[in-house]
This record gives structure tokens, C-alpha cells and sequence, in this order.
């Protein structure tokens, strides 16, 4: 049974914030219906802050507020140099607020303040990352062969971008859309999770003191099944991010696809963690843990499915069993506690019947599989690390995503075995191998079909490189400089310095048009 860790805050930090979360041209607003709702930290049931419930209305006067700014407003007008020095700003803000946005975000996910605190300067590297390669890549000349002509291809914003965060890293979700969004010049409507908009909305705060202009970044807080339909359909809007699950992510497509609007999303994962038999142990094993336990699993890139070399598997999945059962849960305050809660209720039983579902299929529970409902733990949604031994590729617990703390065991004979069972998914986000063999990294890293591999390594990150997945994991790119051109249009721009006739026409002779097609070529 996993340790017990007790929850505490102090007491006079837990008062509810103010009703807010519409955010329309540069003011707080009511729904149109009057609605709000609750947010409740998932470590014990404490209400953090009632929020408004936006509805459909709602949304349509945040588009309409974002698509005036865009048309008629002065943040596109400006350069890119310009908006990178508002994103360094916003940067140094959250730096100056870094606790109150941890405490808020630890309070909405449940998750350790500590992680939070992480969360919240890689949030600020994100807008400062944009915010230093702004007007480094302006666009570029093209030789056309010829001396009458100047061929330029520039980039311009795309318009309004609806942007669509999830509930566990709420602000890092969001920040990797904002900040790019708003360097390209384009303004922007944020949907956060209905679980988790505390630090969306101190950021709508801060965005206006670090200069963006009203109109330019617009908030709408409330359940996606609402809002989420004129983000996704509303002509007004160019673009739609989202990171979220698959389903979410084929209907939005679905929508957008009826205005033809560009679509960019992160839909998770299904990741494997690669060990053969000749890797580091002790750093092979504790990487184990960390790529599926971390924040309970609830992430994309979780190493939920160890893939492991047959000869070294029993004695290696025993360590991992027996160091998951001491993992500590506990809540976001607690100084002792190594992993939080799932995020509800709902989710957690999801999770449960995922595991339930797995031994069904034949799969050994080697350790977790239970529901807390004793001590401290019985207020929050926590559920314990969780390893299922005994998994072949088959199965349903291999197949699909469970977004929370449990993991898979397959194992393998040999390098093609082993690079087989772990591209055999729908997915494609993330993956890890770990080997001494350096010729074996690079060939395994090479063959896997997934968009970030680590080589015995598991979950860093930095804004400069590019996020995303293959297959059903996702379309586009985050951060990087492609994550950048997501929200840029490319424009060709000819100039003709000596314009003349064509003499394509009017002439009357065959031969003048053939001269004609020789010196200006075909339209297209």
C-alpha cells in the first residue's frame, strides 16, 4: 500500500477569489445567462474559487471582441520585435508573481506546489523564449533568375486564434499558444478547462500590464460542450489549438472543418519506455518511475507502457514494484507528499476501470489497483501507482490512454522486437530508449515513430525544440520555430522594377506570344 501523506495549508489562504473568468475587449464580465461555477482542489474537496460559466453568447462576443481587435487594432500594426518586447515583460511578471500563480495552479490541478512552481518557470521561459526570437526570421528574398523582378515571401499573423488549454498544466498548456500567438500579432479567445482557469485568469491580468492592448487577449471560462462550438465553427475565427483527448480533438476537426480553418492539436499519447538489458540500472529504473507517476500520470508524454529486455525484466520490474509502493500521496502543501491526486472523481473512476479492464484481459496487478477510503487520503481523488505485469500489445490497457499512474510491462528479446512493440500504437507522441550502446540509442531512436525520443532520459524539455506527435497524437507543432509558423501565414510578394507590356496579347503573331512566354514564363 502506497504511504500516506497528511494535507495541510495554512487556513487564511484558502479564501474563494472574486467571480471572474469572462474576459471581453479589456474588462471582467458576467454570462449573459449569470451563471458560475465552483472550483474544487481534488486533494480534499476545498473550494478554491467560483468562476463564471460562460455560455455560447459568450463566446460569439469573445470572437467578435477578438476579430475587432485583429481588423482594426494596433497589435498587428506592430513589429515582431515590438510584441517580444511586451512577451519579455510578461515574462518578468510572472517571475515577480511566481507563488501566486504556483498556489493557484496547485490549488486547481491538486498537483505539489513544488511542481507547480516548476510549471510556472517553464511558463516564463515559454513567453521569453518567443519573446528573444521575435523578428529573427522576417521572411527571405528569392532569386527569380531574372533583373526585373523582386521575389520576397513575408510572414503575417493569422487572424483569431481560438485556443483551447486542458486541465493538467492548465498555464503551461496555454502558454505554449499564447505566447507564439501573440509575437505573430494575432489576438487570440482562451478556453481553459472548466476544472482548472485560476492562472488563465491572472493571466488576462497580466497580459494588460504588460501592454498587450484590450481586444487582443480575450478569456471565456466553462464547460467545452458550451463554448467549445463557436471556437471551433464561427467563421470569424482563422485558427483553432487545442491540446485535449483524441475525441475532443476529431470533433473540433470536424467543425473547423466546415470554414476550412487551420487546426493545430495535441491529443496525448500512448508511450513507450524502452530498457535493454545493458542500461544504466539505477538510472533506468528511477526514470522508470518518474515517466509514468509524475503528477499521477495525468501527461501526454507519460512512459506509461515500460517495454523491457526479457532477460533483465524480472529482477527490473520488482524494484519498480517495490519502490512504487512507497510512493507518498498527499496534498499540493503537504512537504512530504511525492505525488497528488487525479484531477475528479469521474476521472478516477475511469482510471480504476482502466485497471479493472486490464486484469480482465490477463494482466498481473503487481501492485495499487485500489481506491483510497480511509484517512486523509478518502477526501481527495488520489489512486495509488499502479504496475500491471504480464501485458501484451493487444490488450486494451497497452492500446489505450489512462492518464493516470499506471503502468504497463511488455518485454522483448531483441532490438527489432523491441522497436516493433514500441511503434505498435495508434499514437505517436513520445518514447524513450535506454542503452550504454550508443550506435543502439541512435538506431532505436531513429526507428521509433514518435515525436519526441529520449536517450536515457525522460521528460525534459525546452521551449527552443519542437512538441508534438505522429499519427493520432496530433497535427502541427508546439514551441520551436514551428510552433511560431503555426500562427503565420506565408505571403509571396512579387515586384516587377521595370514593368513593361506582356505581349502576350494584342500583337496578333504567334511568335510574339511564344517571346512572350519565354521572357515571363507561365501564370502558374
Amino acid at each position: 500500500m502506497a504511504q500516506v501523506a497528511t494535507l495541510s495549508e495554512p487556513a487564511e489562504q484558502a479564501s474563494p477569489e472574486p467571480v471572474k473568468g469572462l474576459y471581453i475587449g479589456g474588462a471582467w464580465e458576467q454570462a449573459a445567462d449569470g451563471a458560475t461555477s465552483t472550483v474544487r482542489c481534488p486533494a480534499d474537496g476545498r473550494e478554491v474559487a467560483v468562476v463564471v460559466s460562460s455560455s455560447a453568447q459568450d463566446a460569439e462576443r469573445a470572437i467578435a471582441s477578438a476579430r475587432a481587435a485583429f481588423d482594426g487594432g494596433p497589435w498587428r500594426r506592430l513589429t515582431e520585435i515590438e510584441r517580444g518586447a511586451v512577451m519579455l515583460r510578461v515574462a518578468d511578471l510572472l517571475e515577480r508573481d511566481r507563488e501566486a500563480y504556483a498556489r493557484a495552479e496547485a490549488l486547481d490541478t491538486g498537483k505539489r506546489l513544488v511542481e507547480a512552481e516548476y510549471d510556472i518557470d517553464d511558463i516564463a521561459a515559454c513567453f521569453r523564449h518567443y519573446g528573444k526570437i521575435a523578428g529573427l526570421d522576417v521572411g527571405r528574398v528569392i532569386d527569380t533568375g531574372r533583373s526585373n523582378a523582386i521575389s520576397r515571401v513575408v510572414y503575417e499573423p493569422l487572424g483569431v486564434c481560438a485556443l483551447i488549454a486542458p486541465w493538467n498544466y492548465p498555464l503551461l498548456q496555454a502558454a505554449w499558444k499564447v505566447a507564439p500567438a501573440l509575437v505573430a500579432g494575432n489576438s487570440f479567445v482562451l478556453k481553459p478547462s472548466e476544472l482548472t482557469p485560476s492562472t488563465s485568469i491572472l493571466l488576462m491580468e497580466t497580459l494588460a500590464e504588460a501592454g498587450v492592448p484590450a481586444g487582443v487577449a480575450n478569456l471565456v471560462t466553462g464547460r467545452g460542450s458550451t463554448v467549445g462550438g463557436p471556437l471551433s465553427a464561427d467563421p470569424r475565427v482563422d485558427l483553432v489549438s487545442l491540446t485535449g483527448g483524441l475525441s475532443t480533438g476529431q470533433t473540433i476537426m470536424a467543425a473547423a472543418a466546415k470554414t476550412v480553418k487551420r487546426v493545430a492539436f495535441e491529443l496525448g499519447g500512448k508511450n513507450p519506455n524502452v530498457v535493454f538489458a545493458d542500461a544504466d540500472w539505477d538510472a533506468a529504473v528511477d526514470n522508470a518511475l518518474t515517466a509514468v507517476f509524475l503528477h499521477s500520470g495525468q501527461v501526454c508524454s507519460a512512459g506509461a507502457r515500460l517495454v523491457v529486455e526479457e532477460s533483465i525484466a524480472e529482477r527490473f520490474v520488482a524494484e519498480v514494484v517495490q519502490r512504487a509502493t512507497a510512493i507518498r500521496m498527499g496534498g499540493p502543501f503537504d512537504p512530504d507528499a511525492e505525488t497528488g491526486p487525479l484531477i475528479s472523481a469521474k476521472h478516477r473512476e475511469q482510471v480504476h476501470a482502466y485497471v479493472q479492464a486490464g486484469i480482465a484481459e490477463g494482466a498481473e496487478l503487481l501492485c495499487g489497483g485500489y481506491i483510497p477510503d480511509e484517512g486523509p487520503l478518502a477526501d481527495g481523488f488520489f489512486y495509488p501507482p499502479t504496475v500491471l505485469g504480464g501485458c501484451r500489445s493487444g490488450m486494451s490497457v497497452v492500446r489505450e490512454e489512462s492518464f493516470g499512474p499506471v503502468l504497463t510491462v511488455e518485454t522483448f528479446r531483441d532490438e527489432a522486437e523491441a522497436i516493433a512493440i514500441a511503434n505498435d500504437t495508434e499514437y505517436g507522441l513520445a518514447g524513450a530508449v535506454w542503452t550504454s550502446d550508443a550506435s543502439r540509442a541512435q538506431r532505436v531512436a531513429g526507428a521509433l515513430r514518435h515525436g519526441t525520443v529520449w536517450i536515457n532520459d525522460y521528460h525534459p524539455y525546452v521551449p527552443q525544440a519542437e512538441w508534438g506527435g505522429f499519427g493520432k497524437s496530433g497535427i502541427g507543432r508546439e514551441l520551436g520555430r514551428a510552433g511560431l509558423d503555426e500562427y503565420r501565414e506565408a505571403k509571396h510578394i512579387w515586384q516587377n522594377v521595370s514593368p513593361a507590356p506582356s505581349g502576350w496579347f494584342g500583337s496578333g503573331t504567334a511568335g510574339t506570344a511564344a517571346g512572350a512566354e519565354t521572357e515571363h514564363g507561365a501564370s502558374r
